[in-house]
């Protein structure tokens, strides 16, 4: 890996040093100026050849209204220079000789359009759902529907996505999603992904953005493509910011409160926020099953679940402008969580479900405290005009959660006197994370029609988990060394990428590879059981667009993706819900590999038709299996040899008058599962579903808009799970103030309070019907007020190097 470091090294500082080498080659510059003879900011300057006017380059002004085009060849140009509100400028021919490499063009003063509105406003709304070429963008920041939710409440109305009563994300119906925030991919187990979701409020969202089938410079890991989460950023220089508070009421009370603030100079850029969130759900959960034997026992278990959250996000950064083309920044950011969990669940068990012989009555009490910190110090160089550059992260992240809980069985006869005496037992599960990663990523047009990306990245994971459990005897607790236990695991992942698009005149074609070697270590510590890997893999992607006419667009892309076991996957500690329910770890998990083929078509340039195919090799699905020795149930992930989708996914928008649009999205998909031998049995389900979701926008008055969307999910089986339909609609209405600088807004999720799980067995020879109901109806009213400049230019955006492995941790 070292010698292939040195390699890449190379080629990119050879790269840099052949794009950076004038050859007979010079600058052209100038400034804009507008009436009053002030500079005028981020104007689009196109440079022309003077012999047949094609386009050269294009370039932005600065802060003081400057402009620059390097490494231009000698010749004669002329330039042109666009911006709203200005009439169009079209300079003179002039030449760019050897003799004289630097040009300078002046003062160039733009003049207003003479035209003029009488007091007309033109007010452009983003529709909630946008699809462009290579993802679907979901514009979270202007919908009333989401106000007051929580970003995973948001995330689950996206076209095509799916959250389960375990809260794995799925899209098109297939699990294994990656979750990126700003980019930047989050390294925790669907568990920690959920929870950092809850986390998040609604206010903290722009933009989300549905990727299903990457190129080859994001990670390998998420085998049903990416979900990339946009969180706001400031837009102007000077300083300004925005405060909100949203208040909702299901069940239970919750609310939040967040302050966002951004100030920017010439030469630096600072800017943070803060949001805080209490929040308290019930959570019923019902089954009955039968444990096979002779005879066969009957249980029907029911329980209810309240949680309560107090949770503080923040994140705080600066950006520092060494110039126009080097940029250095450092940013914070982190969370302090805390909550607690009562459950009550009530089994009763017997020959029949008519007839009761005992019960057990389990209440448990759970709480938990999460704290996670990370550092990013990072580097941007703009190596020419043409857009090529260099950027470097250094990546340091630290996650503590502590994990208590305290456990009471108490078995009973049918007449509901005591069978024996009440259990108590008591869990305590410390667990440290510490991530270390660095990423280089390089681009550079080669030409006017060829880009070249490459980039190395290295991650290095240390996970410690320590489950102390005990039982109380004779009123003393002491140590349960059958479930006690210390699960450490290290893994280091090195990665190289590199892609190269070519654009012809209606083509566009881009190449990619990405290789990555992988080292593990899986350390059962009290048994002594360790599950050691080293592995490389290469992962190819292609893309090919064509454009047949100005309303016709085709598309084809290929990708080969990794998902490597989340860290609490691989942890075999054993939790228990009651004795006869319980979930575990598989430290034996192996990675799961998919194929991936999509075709796409566009017409109009709005209404859209993907088709996908993919096949998953050791597939890593969460199951439900019986343990028949404690006639119990209990939930871990294996892994199933094969895995196979076809998936058709149909997005039209409908205008129907100036005051009402319509977003329809339909997602057709059939999942099959194979698998030989799953704890001695052959599984082989297979069924075709489909998801349709309609969105629905009014325009009632000016600064007044109003939203109702429904959902539809239709039975679906997922691996040992048989899943009924389910389905729901919203509604929300926000009207602006105070001169668009304020908005209150109000919405209710799942007006008719039907959205909720049902699901039995498609495990052969296992019989259980589960029934869980969240809280999902929940009315809420926000106001938000925007202060301050409302043209500061955004902080930059930009992908940390510790995303990915953040992405598979608890919070």
């Amino acid at each position: 890996m070292r010698t292939i470091y040195f390699l890449l090294l190379a080629l990119l500082l050879g790269n840099i040093a052949v794009a950076s080498k004038p050859a007979k080659q010079g600058t052209i510059n100038g400034i804009i100026l507008d009436e009053q003879n002030k500079p005028v900011d981020f104007v689009t300057v196109g440079l022309f050849k003077s012999t047949d006017s094609s386009l050269v380059k294009t370039a932005l002004t600065t802060a003081d209204g400057k402009f620059e085009f390097s490494n231009i060849n000698t010749g004669s140009y002329y330039i042109k220079v666009n911006n709203m509100g200005f009439e169009n400028y079209k300079g003179k021919i002039f030449i760019l000789s050897e003799q004289n490499l630097t040009h300078t063009l002046g003062e160039i003063k733009l003049k207003p359009t003479s035209k003029t509105l009488n007091t007309v406003s033109v007010t452009a709304i983003k529709p909630l759902i946008e699809r462009k070429t290579d993802k679907v963008v979901m514009n979270v920041e202007n919908s009333s529907i989401a106000v007051g939710s929580t970003a995973l409440e948001v995330l689950q109305k996206a076209p095509g996505v799916t959250v389960d009563q375990n809260d794995n994300i799925a899209m098109q119906g297939k699990q294994g999603v990656m979750i990126m925030i700003d980019g930047k991919q989050t390294y925790m187990s669907n568990a920690d992904v959920a929870n950092l979701l809850r986390n998040m409020q609604s206010s903290q969202l722009e933009t989300i953005e549905l990727i299903t089938n990457p190129s080859s410079k994001y990670p390998a890991s998420g085998n049903a493509g990416i979900i990339n989460i946009k969180t706001k950023k400031s837009k102007n220089a000077g300083t300004n910011g925005s405060a909100n508070a949203t208040l909702g009421y299901g069940k239970n009370f919750r609310g939040s409160a967040g302050i966002n603030l951004n100030h920017r100079t010439e030469k630096l850029n600072v800017f943070g926020n803060y949001n805080y969130s209490n929040i308290e759900r019930d959570n019923f959960i019902a089954i009955d099953r039968i444990s096979n034997g002779t005879p066969n026992t009957y249980f029907s278990q029911a329980g209810d679940m309240n949680r309560k959250m107090k949770n503080n996000n923040y994140k705080a950064g600066l950006d520092f402008f060494i110039d126009k083309k080097n940029t250095i920044g450092v940013l914070v950011n982190g969370y302090a969580n805390n909550g607690n969990e009562h459950s009550l669940t009530n089994t009763k068990i017997g020959p029949n479900f008519s007839v009761l012989d005992s019960s057990l009555v389990a209440n448990n009490l759970q709480t938990n405290k999460y704290n996670n910190i990370a550092y990013n110090i990072n580097y941007k160089s703009i190596l020419d005009t043409a857009g090529s550059e260099i950027s470097v992260d250094l990546d340091y992240s630290k996650y503590n959660g502590n994990d208590g809980s305290i456990f009471e069985n108490t078995y009973l006869y049918a007449n509901g006197s005591l069978m024996r005496p009440t259990e108590f037992t008591r869990n305590g599960t410390p667990s440290e994370i510490n991530i270390k990663a660095f990423k280089v990523d390089y681009n550079v047009s080669l030409s006017k029609t060829v880009k070249l990306e490459a980039g190395l990245k290295s991650s290095w994971v240390k996970t410690d988990n320590d489950l102390r459990a005990e039982q109380l005897l004779a009123n003393v607790w002491q140590n349960d060394a059958r479930r006690s236990n210390q699960f450490v695991y290290d893994e280091n992942v090195n990665a190289a990428y590199t892609n190269i698009n070519k654009q012809f005149k209606n083509t566009s074609i881009q190449l990619g590879l990405r290789v990555e070697q992988t080292t593990s270590k899986g350390n059962l510590i009290t048994t002594k059981n360790v599950v050691e890997r080293n592995y490389w893999d290469f992962f190819p992607t292609f893309f090919v667009q064509q454009t047949l006419s100005k309303n016709n667009q085709v598309g084809f892309s290929y990708s080969r993706r990794i998902d490597r076991p989340s860290y609490d996957a691989l942890n075999p500690f054993v939790y228990y819900l009651d004795q006869y329910t319980y979930s575990k770890g598989n430290p034996f998990l192996n990675p799961q590999y998919t194929n991936s083929f999509e075709v796409s078509y566009t017409l109009l340039q709005k209404y859209n038709l993907s088709v996908n195919y993919s096949r998953t090799n050791d597939a890593i699905t969460e199951v439900i299996l019986p343990d028949p020795a404690q006639k119990a149930l209990y939930q871990t992930n294996a892994n199933i040899a094969k895995n196979t989708s076809y998936s058709a996914n149909l997005n039209i928008p409908v205008k129907i008058g100036k005051w009402w649009d319509i977003n329809n999205n339909l997602n057709v998909f059939h999942l099959s599962f194979e698998a030989p031998n799953l704890a001695g049995q052959e599984l082989k389900t297979g069924k075709t579903a489909y998801q349709f979701r309609m969105q629905n926008t009014f325009m009632i008055a000016k600064g007044l808009t109003a939203e109702l969307s429904g959902n539809y999910e239709s039975p679906l089986d997922y691996g040992t799970l048989s899943l009924q339909s389910r389905y729901s609609i919203d509604a929300g209405i926000s009207k602006s103030l105070f001169n668009k600088k304020a908005s209150l807004k109000l919405a209710l999720s799942d007006v008719f309070n039907t959205n909720d799980t049902e699901l039995t067995s498609a495990y052969p020879g296992l019989k259980y019907d589960l029934y869980q109901k969240n809280e999902t109806q929940i009315g809420r009213i926000s106001f938000s007020y925007r202060f301050g400049k409302n043209e500061i230019k955004p902080a930059r955006r930009r992908s940390t190097g510790t995303e990915s492995e953040q992405g598979r941790m608890k919070n």
